[in-house]
């Protein structure tokens, strides 16, 4: 089975394919219960970052989910301001710290901006995975040529860049570019921020499929071989993007939603490298 297999609990440092995103998710107690509520509906990947300052949060529900803390898969990001050697290494720790564990499965550098500097930021993740505070290292919102860079500085493999995509944002290029490096891409956004409901082409397939549209893109990612981290706090959200595990997209789905003729970015910060 692959590491995209999600219908068994994931063996030691797997990713599953479908996670829980936390931006913006920054009420402690709805936080907290967002992720305690999807561990036990069967998620076993969580996604947090310094920057949503929701990592204590996040955390707690770990602790409180009946669900033993090696099941799940824990990833959280290194903020643009403290990607300098030192401050990697220092702000990493209060980050395990708050989050209550030893090590974390997947530490990214969340924006290739600011402090970034690829000799130096590298070689403070690589310590800390020389350490075992952090099992695999990450990247997000890296341009091919800032992969190619990473994956020449980090003397660890650059196991993922975390991007937008969703129907709306194909980003067929660089999941070209990565899958070549055997670099996996993980999908936030994967829901073009409510958009893809608007779309007719999504609206269709879900109908088909008996369905939502958030389902129909999930599974369209799926399709891809890309892990999507939708943000959800409601039970309902939670469970209805977990139900996008029991939508099969025949191959005129998938050709109907490749052929979506639109690009909408929906996170674009003035310090983006694109």
């Amino acid at each position: 089975m692959s590491q995209h297999d999600q219908r068994r609990a994931p063996l030691a440092n797997e990713m599953p394919t479908l996670g829980l995103g936390t931006w913006k998710n920054d009420d402690p107690e709805a936080c907290a219960n967002a992720v305690k509520r999807a561990l036990e509906a069967g998620y076993r990947h969580i996604d947090t970052a310094q920057a949503y300052g929701n990592e204590e949060s996040v955390g707690r529900g770990i602790e409180a989910a009946d669900v033993p803390r090696e099941e799940v898969f824990l990833a959280t990001k290194v903020w643009i301001d403290n990607l300098a050697y030192e401050d990697v290494l220092a702000s990493t720790a209060e980050s395990l710290d708050r989050l209550g564990v030893d090590a974390v499965d997947l530490l990214y550098v969340h924006w290739p901006s600011r402090a970034y500097d690829p000799e130096g930021t590298f070689r403070a993740f690589d310590e800390l995975v020389d350490a075992g505070n952090v099992d695999r290292v990450g990247i997000s919102n890296f341009l091919p040529e800032q992969v190619d860079e990473a994956i020449e500085r980090a003397d660890a493999p650059i196991f993922a860049n975390q991007v937008e995509m969703h129907p709306l944002l194909q980003q067929e290029e660089l999941r070209e570019h990565c899958a070549e490096r055997d670099v996996e891409i993980v999908a936030y956004s994967p829901l073009a921020r409510g958009r893809v409901f608007d779309v007719p082409e999504l609206t269709d397939i879900a109908e088909k499929h008996d369905a939502s549209e958030a389902q129909v893109s999930l599974a369209w990612l799926r399709e891809k071989g890309v892990t999507a981290i939708p943000k959800a706090t409601s039970e309902a959200h939670i469970l209805d993007n977990w139900g996008s595990l029991d939508v099969d997209l025949d191959d005129e789905d998938v050709a109907a939603i490749d052929s979506i003729d639109r690009t909408e970015r929906r996170v674009d910060p003035g310090f983006a490298p694109w």
